[in-house]
């Protein structure tokens, strides 16, 4: 019985150890050439065959899923303290910062992302945690808005896909002026104006 028991957990242990293998090779490889890196490549550093890659991740979009679990959990975190600040326009900006952040872990990542929100195909991995980010996000824009910080037009979506936009343009090198004067062009886009404007 117990020798059963032996073989049986065995197998799981095996199962483990290449998943987190290959969760630490993908990682290393999305950081260095971007999420468009050869998953033979992922599987061959994890010291796994292909076959045991897609078992694990079936398409290019679950991989990618899976390692961001570890960047989620750190948006998490960031959104703690975010919920702790007073001033609902501060709050919407730092979160608008940290989504940023998270948006440009690895070269590429907003494509597949704006790409899951579009299709609403519930068989992606990334449509849920995307729907999750536009949800928060919205909560964001409408605490703001009551406040008459963010005009009633704005959505979550929206700027969900102006932080997308920019994590693009962070990914492509672009410079920190730049990046800071298409924050504020898109900061002028959803504030409520000044009645004097």
């Amino acid at each position: 019985m117990n020798a059963t028991g032996q073989q049986e957990r065995k197998p799981r242990a095996d199962v483990q150890r290449n998943r987190a293998a290959l969760l630490d090779a993908a990682q290393r490889h999305f950081l260095r050439d971007g999420i468009g890196t050869s998953l033979e490549a992922v599987a061959k550093e994890a010291g796994v065959g292909p076959g045991t890659l897609y078992r694990h991740f079936p398409t290019r979009e679950a991989l990618l899923a899976a390692v961001l679990q570890s960047r989620t959990e750190e948006l998490q975190a960031r959104r703690e303290d975010i919920t702790g600040i007073d001033d609902a326009g501060t709050a919407l900006t730092q979160w608008l910062r940290a989504m940023e952040d998270y948006l440009s872990a690895y070269s590429g990542l907003p494509e597949p992302l704006m790409a899951a929100t579009r299709a609403q195909d519930l068989d992606n991995p990334l449509t849920v945690p995307c729907d999750e980010l536009i949800a928060t996000t919205d909560g964001y824009v409408r605490a703001a808005q009551s406040t008459g910080y963010v005009r009633a037009s704005a959505t979550g979506y929206d700027l969900f896909l102006a932080a997308c936009s920019i994590a693009w343009m962070k990914g492509t090198g672009a410079a920190r002026e730049s990046l800071d004067r298409l924050r504020a062009l898109v900061a002028d886009g959803y504030r409520e104006p000044d009645d004097h404007d």
